[in-house]
C-alpha cells in the first residue's frame, strides 16, 4: 500500500508542478549599473512605444546569472541574465530578445499561464480520481497506468499552451521591431546562436520530441522568423552605431566585473588599447588587487574623454574602494553633475562624502542622497547611506526611517516595523516623513501578523 501512496504523492506533485511559471527557481542577484541601465532604456524605448507601452513603466533588469536567458515573471519587468549579455554579439541581438519578452508582457502570458495550467490540472486531477478508483477496486497496475497516462496528457496540454505563447511572442517581436524601425537581423542571428548551442549540447536532433518542449523547435522558429522579418521595411536598416559602441563598453565592463581577472586579461590583453578593453582591464585589475594597474587604465579612459561620466564614475569608485574617499570626491562629483544626478552615481558620491569622515561634507551627502532615493527608491544601499548621514548629523528619527525603508526593500520586516515605530515616535506628526513611517509600520506589522498566523496553522 505504501508503494501506491508514494505514487499518488508523486502524481499530485506533478499536478502541482504544472502551475509553476517559467522563471528560474533559484534566487539571483540584481546587477545595478548606471551606464548599463541608461543603454537599456535608450535602445528599448522605441520598441516599448511600438508595443503600446510606456517607457516609464517597463523595466529591463540585469541579473547575475551565467545562463543565456531572459524572462518575464509578471508586471512589466524584463529580466536579462548576464550570460545573455556575454553571449550576444550586438546590441541589436539584445533588442530582439527583449522585444520577444515584451511580447509576453503585451500578451499577458504570465497571468494567462493559469489558463494553460487550468486545463492541464483538470486532466491531471481526473486521472488521479480514476487511478484511485481503480486501485480501490483492487487493480493496482491499472490504476498506475491511468495515473501515468493522465500525467502525460496533462503535461502535453501544458507544453502545447507554452509553445503557443512562445510563437505569439515571436510574432509580437516582429511587429514591435518593425514598428520601431529596428532591424530584426539581430533577433534572427541570436536564434541561430541558440540553435548552434542546441547542436553542441545535444538538445536537438532526430531523437528530440518537438511535442515535449516548452518552446517551438528553434529551427522552425528561425524559418518562420526569417520569412516574417525579411518582409519588414526595417530589415536592411543599419544598426544604431551609438548603441553598438555603448554595448561593447557595457559588455566589457560586465565581463571585467564578473569573470576571473586572469580570464579577462586573456580576453582583453594589454596589446588591445581599445576603450572596451581598458574598461574590462580596469575592473579586472581592481578585482584582482592591483590598484596601480587599475588606476592606470582608468586614468587612460578619463584622458581619452575627460567628460565621460562613466569613466569618471569608475575612477572615483576605484579610488573610494582603495581607501581614498577624499580623492574620489572630484571625479564622483563631476560624474554626478554630468548625469544630472543619476541616482546610482549620486549614491556612490554620497557614500564617498560620508567616508571622508569630515562633518563639513554631511550636508552635501544628505542632499545628494535624498535626491537619489527620491528618483530611485528601490536601492537599499542608498537608504543605508542616507541613514548613515542622518546618524552622524544626530537626526535619529530620520535615521530610523531610512533604516525602515532599507529593511522593507531587503525583506527584513521585523527591523522595518521596529525602525518605523521609532521614526513615528520621533518625527513631527502630519509631516510627509511621519506619514511614510506610519505606512511602513502598518504594512510591516500586517505582514508579520500574517506570517505568524501561517506558522500557527
Amino acid at each position: 500500500m505504501r508503494r501506491w501512496i508514494r505514487r499518488i504523492a508523486q502524481a499530485m506533485l506533478v499536478a502541482g508542478a504544472l502551475a509553476l511559471g517559467a522563471a528560474p527557481a533559484a534566487a539571483q542577484s540584481v546587477l545595478r549599473d548606471a551606464e548599463t541601465e541608461q543603454l537599456f532604456g535608450d535602445m528599448m524605448r522605441p520598441i516599448i512605444v511600438a508595443a503600446g507601452l510606456s517607457p516609464n513603466n517597463v523595466k529591463v533588469v540585469l541579473l547575475n546569472d551565467k545562463e543565456v536567458n531572459a524572462f518575464v515573471a509578471g508586471g512589466q519587468t524584463v529580466y536579462v541574465n548576464s550570460g545573455l549579455i556575454n553571449a550576444a554579439t550586438s546590441a541589436n541581438e539584445v533588442q530582439g530578445v527583449v522585444a520577444h519578452e515584451i511580447g509576453h508582457i503585451v500578451g499577458g502570458h504570465v497571468p494567462l499561464q493559469g489558463q494553460g495550467t487550468k486545463g492541464a490540472m483538470g486532466i491531471s486531477l481526473l486521472s488521479l480520481a480514476l487511478g484511485l478508483a481503480a486501485m480501490a477496486a483492487g487493480s493496482g497496475d491499472a490504476g498506475a497506468a491511468i495515473l501515468s497516462a493522465g500525467q502525460t496528457a496533462a503535461m502535453g496540454k501544458f507544453l502545447a499552451f507554452s509553445r503557443s505563447q512562445e510563437a505569439s511572442a515571436d510574432a509580437a517581436a516582429v511587429r514591435f521591431l518593425g514598428g520601431a524601425g529596428v532591424s530584426g537581423k539581430g533577433f534572427l542571428s541570436f536564434f541561430k546562436k541558440l540553435q548552434n548551442m542546441e547542436f553542441r549540447y545535444g538538445y536537438t536532433g532526430p531523437d528530440v520530441d518537438p511535442f515535449a518542449q516548452t518552446h517551438p523547435m528553434t529551427g522552425d522558429r528561425i524559418a518562420t522568423l526569417t520569412a516574417d522579418l525579411e518582409k519588414s521595411p526595417s530589415w536592411n536598416k543599419p544598426a544604431n552605431a551609438d548603441f553598438e559602441r555603448r554595448f561593447k563598453r557595457i559588455q566589457a565592463k560586465l565581463r571585467g566585473y564578473l569573470d576571473e581577472p586572469k580570464a579577462t586579461l586573456v580576453r582583453y590583453p594589454e596589446s588591445d588599447q581599445s576603450i572596451p578593453a581598458r574598461y574590462a582591464r580596469a575592473y579586472a585589475y581592481h578585482k584582482g588587487g592591483y590598484p596601480e594597474q587599475a588606476a592606470t587604465e582608468t586614468g587612460a579612459l578619463v584622458k581619452a574623454d575627460p567628460t565621460d561620466p562613466y569613466f569618471l564614475e569608475l575612477q572615483g569608485q576605484i579610488m573610494l574602494e582603495a581607501g581614498d574617499p577624499k580623492g574620489a570626491l572630484g571625479p564622483l562629483r563631476q560624474a554626478t553633475q554630468l548625469t544630472n544626478y543619476s541616482p546610482l552615481i549620486a549614491t556612490t558620491f554620497g557614500h564617498a562624502l560620508i567616508a571622508t569622515e569630515d562633518r563639513s561634507n554631511l550636508a552635501e551627502a544628505e542632499k545628494v542622497l535624498r535626491q537619489a532615493v527620491a528618483r530611485d527608491d528601490d536601492n537599499p544601499f542608498a537608504w543605508f547611506q542616507l541613514g548613515m548621514a542622518y546618524t552622524q548629523e544626530g537626526d535619529t528619527a530620520r535615521a530610523a526611517l531610512a533604516t525602515a525603508e532599507q529593511s522593507t526593500l531587503t525583506g527584513d520586516l521585523r527591523t522595518a516595523a521596529q525602525s518605523a515605530r521609532a521614526a513615528v515616535a520621533g518625527l513631527k506628526p502630519g509631516t510627509p516623513d511621519y506619514i511614510r513611517a506610519q505606512d511602513i509600520q502598518l504594512v510591516a506589522d500586517n505582514e508579520l501578523s500574517k506570517k505568524k498566523k501561517q506558522r500557527g496553522q
